[in-house]
């Protein structure tokens, strides 16, 4: 394979990439989708438990306007937050419910199932059970694979950003406006490295929490997407405000996210003796904004010098929760914990990224050509702090209409500039570099630039950081090129980035936390 042309490509098959790919290809473009895990379900969409915002019985764009710009700490942007009131409920049940069938719970008189989360003042979030993410990605996955116009690659990895002036062959080339005009790509398969041109690219590539020693995200969420944007230029806003979810399960081995939706229903966070503690840090008590949640549990961790907290929903009906809850039940029993007659340990982990690639209300970037959306964007809904059940609801929006505007191309902007052959290293990766420089990377900045953060703590991450990059790039340069040496090189990127953006921070908000 030498190259592959195709007019839009999408890097990373989540609920945005998913969506702006159909919008795409719906308008006859030809779309080319690539992922580098094994199948299209990776990702965070289908990890997400909880569910997604929709609009409830008593319920209004004003009301669930208020409660995202009050869960973002007042750093939110008003057009975004506008677009995603008044276009999201309409685009769920046009696409999801109508056009894609997705099995959302109702009650036996066919109503849906509407459940409440925290920092909501309704009850406005459909799921299907605790497995919402699942059931949206697998029947948007069929109509991916039965489109005629989408071509889909898996394991196949986005190296960088191809941009004029980067990778052309012209040197006055960059004179030009930037732009960007594909990927370089790498087939884990196979080994062989090649470009994809494109006339709109979309980055769709998800989220950053494996930089962290502890997070709820998939292996997969490495900040590649970040990465490739931060070199090609592009404007990345927010990356201080990462959101670190109340309740991940609390084990030896590994993290498991244990769903909001369990506290929307009534679970109740208690110490090692069993006492409530929310209500000293939060009139919403258990309820309250995800980051004060979690500075509470941690600060509760501190007090108590226990290693953990605990998530108690076992006074409810056993047969109900095992119903409500199913993925979350036979999780934490395969794991020893019966969540149906003890509290579950919990943790706070990494979970989310409010910020990202700087976008508008069509999901543009600053680099020509290039579109950002789902974890990866910065669309300015979430603010400092992200309202739960909101990210599927922002992909889905952001998706549809960044694959819709990315299909309006002209005539002529199919013009690609030859490129810079690809030259390869041939040292063979040595997985014991890998595997230590991840544990530089994930336990800096869990320790420096994690849940609570001081200014000389940053300062040491930014100095541990910048000196392993000199190491990591040569690795780099002299390697065999495979998926785990661009995932270091992409983690290693993407975290400085968000300890340069936390020290540049001009306040303490949201979910960026520092002590002094």
């Amino acid at each position: 394979m030498t190259d592959i042309r195709t007019e839009v490509l999408i890097i990373g098959t989540g609920l945005a990439g998913a969506m702006a790919a159909l919008a795409a290809a719906d308008t006859g473009r030809q779309v080319t989708i690539i992922t580098k895990t094994a199948d299209l379900l990776g990702g965070n969409t289908a990890q997400a438990q909880g569910g997604i915002v929709y609009k409830g019985i008593t319920d209004s764009p004003e009301k669930l306007k208020s409660d995202i710009i009050s869960a973002g700490a007042e750093h939110c942007w008003n057009a975004a937050v506008d677009q995603l009131c008044q276009d999201g409920p309409r685009l769920v049940k046009e696409l999801l419910i109508d056009k894609l069938h997705v099995p959302f719970d109702r009650h036996e008189n066919g109503n849906l199932d509407f459940t409440e989360e925290g920092a909501h003042s309704e009850h406005r979030i459909i799921h299907t059970r605790d497995k919402t993410g699942e059931s949206i990605q697998s029947k948007i996955t069929n109509a991916i694979e039965s489109h005629k116009n989408i071509t889909t690659y898996v394991q196949h990895t986005a190296v960088d950003l191809l941009t004029f002036s980067h990778h052309s062959m012209i040197s006055t080339d960059i004179y030009k406006k930037p732009a960007c005009f594909g990927s370089i790509v790498l087939n884990s398969n196979t080994g062989e490295v090649f470009p994809i041109f494109a006339n709109r690219t979309i980055l769709a590539t998800g989220g950053l929490g494996r930089i962290f020693l502890h997070t709820s995200n998939p292996v997969e969420a490495r900040g590649d997407g970040i990465a490739m944007a931060w070199r090609a230029g592009v404007r990345c806003i927010n990356l201080q405000y990462i959101q670190f979810h109340p309740t991940s399960l609390y084990t030896k081995t590994d993290r498991f996210l244990i769903s909001e939706s369990l506290r929307g229903e009534g679970a109740k966070l208690v110490n090692d003796s069993g006492t409530e503690f929310m209500n000293g840090f939060h009139k919403l008590g258990s309820l309250a904004p995800r980051d004060i949640v979690a500075r509470g549990i941690h600060q509760t961790m501190l007090e108590t010098a226990h290693p953990c907290v605990y998530l108690d929903i076992s006074y409810k009906n056993q047969n109900w929760i095992k119903e409500r809850f199913p993925q979350i039940y036979s999780g934490c029993l395969e794991r020893g914990i019966d969540i149906t007659s003890q509290p579950i340990p919990v943790v706070p982990s990494a979970h989310y990224s409010c910020g990202g690639l700087s976008v508008n209300l069509d999901g543009h970037t600053s680099l020509k050509r290039l579109y950002a959306v789902g974890e990866v964007s910065c669309t300015g809904v979430h603010g400092a702090n992200r309202l739960a059940s909101t990210s599927l609801l922002e992909a889905l929006v952001w998706g549809h209409k960044a694959g819709v505007d990315a299909a309006k191309f002209r005539q002529g902007d199919d013009w690609t500039p030859d490129i810079q052959p690809w030259i390869s290293g041939d040292q063979i990766v040595d997985t014991a570099l890998i595997s230590q420089d991840w544990q530089t990377i994930r336990n800096t900045m869990w320790n420096y630039v994690g849940l609570v953060r001081t200014r000389d703590r940053l300062h040491r991450a930014k100095t541990t950081l910048r000196n392993l990059q000199l190491d990591v790039e040569q690795f780099y340069r002299n390697a065999r090129l495979d998926d785990t040496i661009v995932g270091l090189r992409n983690g290693l990127q993407t975290a400085i980035a968000i300890t340069d953006s936390t020290i540049e921070a001009r306040e303490s908000r949201g979910a960026h936390f520092v002590v002094d």
